[in-house]
């Protein structure tokens, strides 16, 4: 493979990891592997660190087609915990709101998850790196700016319920979705159309366009996985 003309690295990002993070992990081997300063190279459409997932690297000249990579579809499964609410609908914070559960049945959720369907509107997370201003919402909000986000029309191909707890009020879904989606954000939604809250427990991409988290690398196989793909001549001591 030619990582300096221009490749794919399909990562399956690790919990607690941003994708910068991973990104600057498998860029300090490459450069070191090839012997450069600094190899060109860059990720399509961020993960939250307590999300895991597809995250599809590019390097050289494959790097021009992050944009068009970043506007293709996406499937996510996430777990959600029902009767509360965090400040950043996941758990990077704590519940700050409470609420009651027991009307919530599998019917109810079955009939309110058609109503985020096709092309809604939806308010981004305060805790993310949309800009207000010039200033990204998370860093406003870690300041402790009431600042407002206007919601934006994204479009939601399918959601599924694939699980439901009564015991535990967690339900898990399955969610198709195009560019600009939070599925945080889904979550607390989801919560108030139940008439009750919702924060995210897990979340992960398993899509992202026509690549799946089967197609993905760990951090931990990628060395290895480096070595078998190096031009011949990287191998040689400079």
């Amino acid at each position: 493979m030619n990582f300096q003309e221009g490749e794919f690295i399909y990562i399956n990002k690790p919990y607690r990891m941003s994708s910068f993070g991973a990104l600057a992990y498998v860029r300090t081997r490459l450069s070191k592997a090839l012997h450069v300063k600094r190899l060109k190279t860059g990720h399509a459409g961020t993960l939250d660190p307590l999300a895991t997932g597809v995250l599809i690297l590019c390097t050289g000249k494959a790097t021009k087609r992050i944009e068009s990579l970043q506007l293709a579809s996406k499937e996510y499964t996430a777990m959600l915990q029902l009767g509360a609410t965090t400040p950043s609908y996941d758990r990077e914070h704590t519940v700050n709101m409470t609420y009651p559960t027991r009307h919530i049945t599998r019917e109810l959720i079955e009939r309110v998850l058609p109503n985020f369907i096709g092309e809604i509107q939806q308010v981004p997370p305060i805790y993310s790196a949309v800009m207000i201003d010039g200033h990204r919402a998370y860093k406003l909000a870690r300041q402790g700016s009431e600042a407002e986000l206007k919601a934006k029309p994204i479009h939601i191909d399918e959601i599924e319920l694939t699980g439901f707890d009564p015991a535990t009020m967690q339900m898990s879904i399955r969610v198709s979705c195009g560019k600009g989606t939070y599925i945080r954000s889904l979550a607390r939604d989801i919560g108030e159309a139940l008439g009750s809250g919702a924060f995210l427990t897990a979340l992960c991409r398993t899509r992202l366009g026509d690549v799946r988290i089967e197609d993905c690398l760990t951090l931990d196989e990628f060395p290895q996985w480096m070595e078998s793909h190096l031009p011949q001549d990287s191998h040689k001591t400079h």
